[in-house]
C-alpha cells in the first residue's frame, strides 16, 4: 500500500472529513424525519408521549456524531441535577445543545427562539411539549410573557432551561448574557443550575463540517435562589465562562486568537 503524505495526506483527511460531515447531516435531518413521522400518532397524546421522540431523536444524534463523525459525547456532574425544577442556564455552541437535555432533564421546558417553530416536524414538537418560543429581540411585553409561561412550567415540576448568551457562539468566545435569565432566576425563585460546554468544536454554530474530538457537557454545581441581580449574573457568568474556557482549551482551541462575539455572530 502506498502511503499518503504530506500535502496530499491533507487533502485525504479533508476529504474524508468533508465526506463524514455530509453522511451525519444526512444522519440527522433522515433520523429526523423518521423519528417524528413515528411519533406523530403522540400529538394526539399527552405531552410527555410526544416528549419520547424527541429523545429518540436526540439519541440519534449523539450516536450519529459517535459513529459517523468519531465524536463522543462525555457528560459530567449529573449529580448536581437533583431536586428539579431548576432554572438551567446553559452555554450554546451547537444544536446539540438544544436537544441533549432532553436525555437528562426529566421533562424540560427550553426557552427557545421563535424561528425554530417554522421547522417542520421539530416545531409540532416544540408545540406539543410545551416549549417556550420567543421574539429574540427582548422587548419587555415578551419578557414578561416568557416569565408567565415559565412559572407555569415550574409549578408542572418543569426545569427551565435558556441559553443566556441568546445565540450559538464559537468555543472560545465570552458574549454578553442578556436580561432573560436574571428576570427568570428572579420570578421562578429555585436553584439556578450553570452549565458549561465546549460542543462547537466538533459541532460548530455554522456549515455543515463535524470533527472528531469529545464533546463534554458539564453542569456545575447550583446557584441558589435569592441573590442580587448583580451578584447572580457575576457568579453565573463566571461559573459558566471560566469552565467553558478551559474546556474549549482542553480541546485545542486556541482562545486567544478567538475574535470578538460581535464577529463570532456576524
Amino acid at each position: 500500500m502506498v502511503e499518503v503524505s504530506g500535502h496530499r495526506g491533507n487533502e485525504s483527511i479533508c476529504l474524508m472529513a468533508a465526506l463524514r460531515s455530509v453522511l451525519f447531516v444526512i444522519w440527522l435531518y433522515g433520523s429526523l424525519v423518521f423519528f417524528g413521522l413515528l411519533f406523530l400518532p403522540t400529538m394526539l397524546l399527552p405531552r410527555q408521549a410526544a416528549t419520547l421522540g424527541i429523545r429518540c431523536w436526540a439519541r440519534a444524534a449523539v450516536w450519529g456524531m459517535r459513529v459517523i463523525c468519531n465524536a463522543k459525547t462525555e457528560v459530567r456532574g449529573l449529580e448536581n441535577i437533583e431536586n428539579e425544577p431548576l432554572l438551567v442556564a446553559s452555554k450554546h455552541q451547537s444544536t446539540l445543545d438544544t436537544v441533549l437535555p432532553f436525555l437528562y432533564l426529566k421533562d424540560p421546558c427550553i426557552i427557545l427562539k421563535r424561528e425554530l417553530l417554522w421547522y417542520p416536524l421539530f416545531g409540532f414538537y416544540a408545540l406539543k411539549t410545551g416549549q417556550i418560543a420567543i421574539d429574540r429581540s427582548g422587548a419587555m411585553k415578551t419578557l414578561k410573557e416568557m416569565a408567565r409561561k415559565a412559572k407555569l412550567a415550574r409549578d408542572n415540576g418543569r426545569s427551565l432551561l435558556i441559553f443566556p448568551e441568546g445565540t450559538r457562539t464559537k468555543p472560545g468566545i465570552d458574549a454578553e448574557y442578556k436580561p432573560g435569565i436574571a428576570l427568570l432566576y428572579k420570578e421562578l425563585d429555585i436553584e439556578c443550575l450553570p452549565v458549561a460546554l465546549n460542543t462547537g468544536t466538533c459541532w460548530p454554530a455554522k456549515g455543515i463540517m463535524r470533527y472528531p474530538g469529545t464533546m463534554v457537557v458539564e453542569f456545575l454545581p447550583r446557584i441558589e435562589p435569592g441573590l442580587s441581580r448583580k451578584a447572580f449574573m457575576k457568579t453565573l457568568h463566571d461559573r459558566i465562562e471560566t469552565r467553558s474556557l478551559a474546556l474549549a482549551e482542553d480541546a485545542g482551541v486556541n482562545v486567544s486568537t478567538t475574535e470578538p462575539a460581535e464577529a463570532a455572530n456576524a
